[in-house]
């Protein structure tokens, strides 16, 4: 195990609740409980007794020194601390505190028996990484409820979509958090195959051969813990493993950056079409009044770099020295609970966020109608094409009054009704269907059923109606 003595380390976690956490200002009670010292050290002998438990049924461990431990030993995480900082061996010092508290040598003796270090640390921290993973796959599925009924709400909303910041067609703000919903449904689908994957323990000893226990040992431990089995391992399970979880993180935070930035852009002052929830009694500037700032979209977008950026340790941590080294374990210590920590607290605030986000249909339809149906452009582009007029031809003359009608901030559609080589091949009523804004909108319904589930005609879809509530 690494050296040093953690229990002096300023990042430390300590046992109980509204002690010091990881990073207090983002840490949730139940994510910090999972990695405080005092859950890590309860982890180390849950499997220090799934072990001596098997053996004891085994025959290879005095039934009545399994007992014993089972009833005696505990965790007293001042001790292990403070034996560490003699010792200088994390796992030893656990083992010397627990084997005291048993209070029976004789008992004690069989305590951490036949095993090394990292099969007590990598198949407990299977298990802390299992309850962290069970608090995101929980938030996750509850952003998941709040998008859902949020997209159904503006479902048929218009907005103008943009390109390049550009307007470019319309949209409507339903269809921009569908496609939300439908990234984070991919998010649960990525991180359940990654939180399966973690979870495994090894006991295969101190270079993987199993020697000392044997496979089918290994076997019933991990099993009374409900973990499966790392087929192979050397003294560690293999890093990949956690590269893969790290990244589907990674990927969970960027989504949540890529709504909050969303959410930025849509709260600027010249576009105001959306806002982050603002307090009665939050205040936004210290010299400026009025400000109503997006802080806590800017945070998540912060922090989504520090979980990207743990992604990229996990990799290093991928190539290790033969059987193992400890490069990892320092590192570890610090991504799995942060990058963790982050996403449930991200994941809290994002779905606060859009649970209360302010929106603004009438200045959405306003942004939309503010460049004077040059949005239609590409329609009657298409329409023209159809009606017989060749594509360079149609090109050229919706780009020439449309460029006019950006330049001189005149009416598009006055423009085009004018223009005879349009008139030539759409008429008045054509032309009204060109600029239709329902025309644009037609297929969202549809493109609803492919995301959320088609569901009977006029019958609104359960999250549809929860929404309009």
């Amino acid at each position: 195990m690494e050296e040093g003595n953690t229990g002096n380390c300023p990042r430390n976690f300590l046992s109980a609740f509204g002690e010091k956490a990881l990073i207090p200002r983002y840490t949730r009670q139940e994510m910090g409980h999972v990695w405080s010292d005092g859950n890590k050290f309860s982890k180390w002998l849950e499997v220090e007794l799934a072990a001596t438990e098997a053996l004891a049924e085994a025959g290879q461990v005095p039934k009545e020194a399994a007992a014993a431990i089972r009833s005696h030993g505990k965790v007293d995480v001042t001790r292990i601390n403070e034996l560490e900082s003699r010792v200088k061996h994390d796992v030893i010092a656990f083992t010397m505190a627990v084997g005291d508290s048993i209070g029976d040598p004789a008992a004690a003796r069989w305590l951490h028996y036949g095993m090394t270090s990292n099969d007590v640390v990598d198949t407990a921290q299977a298990l802390q990484v299992r309850d962290a993973s069970k608090l995101i796959e929980r938030g996750l599925g509850m952003f998941g409820e709040v998008l859902d009924l949020r997209a159904h709400e503006f479902c048929h909303t218009p907005q103008i979509g943009r390109t390049h910041g550009i307007h470019a067609e319309p949209i409507t703000f339903g269809l921009k958090i569908a496609n939300w919903f439908a990234e984070n449904q991919r998010n649960i689908t990525r991180f359940r195959e990654a939180a399966a994957q973690m979870a495994v323990g090894k006991i295969s000893g101190a270079v993987g051969n199993a020697s000392h226990l044997g496979p089918e040992m290994e076997e019933r431990i991990c099993k009374r813990l409900g973990l499966g089995v790392a087929p192979v391992a050397s003294q560690v399970i293999q890093r990949d493993r956690h590269a893969q979880y790290l990244s589907t993180l990674a990927l969970i935070a960027a989504t949540l950056e890529k709504i909050a930035l969303e959410i930025r852009h849509l709260q600027r002052t010249e576009v105001r079409e959306a806002e982050e929830p603002f307090g009665g009694e939050q205040r936004g500037s210290s010299a400026m009044p009025h400000k109503r700032n997006p802080v806590t979209c800017e945070q998540i977008c912060g922090l989504a770099r520090l979980v990207r950026s743990n992604m990229l340790a996990a990799f290093e941590n991928v190539a290790l020295w033969h059987e193992r080294d400890i490069s990892h374990s320092s590192v570890e210590r610090i991504i799995l609970p942060d990058s963790t920590i982050l996403v449930d607290y991200m994941l809290s605030k994002m779905t606060a966020i859009l649970g209360q986000m302010r929106v603004f249909p009438e200045r959405m339809l306003r942004n939309l109608e503010s460049t004077r149906g040059l949005v239609y452009s590409g329609q009657l582009l298409q329409d023209l094409v159809e009606k017989g007029m060749s594509r360079d031809d149609a090109y050229k003359a919706v780009q020439e009054n449309a460029m006019a009608a950006w330049e001189s901030d005149t009416s598009f559609r006055d423009r085009v009704a004018a223009d005879a080589r349009i008139a030539k091949y759409l008429d008045a009523k054509t032309l009204a269907h060109t600029f239709d804004l329902q025309r644009q909108l037609r297929y969202v319904d549809a493109i609803f059923d492919r995301v959320f589930g088609a569901h009977p005609a006029g019958e609104k879809s359960a999250a549809g109606s929860a929404g309009k509530q």
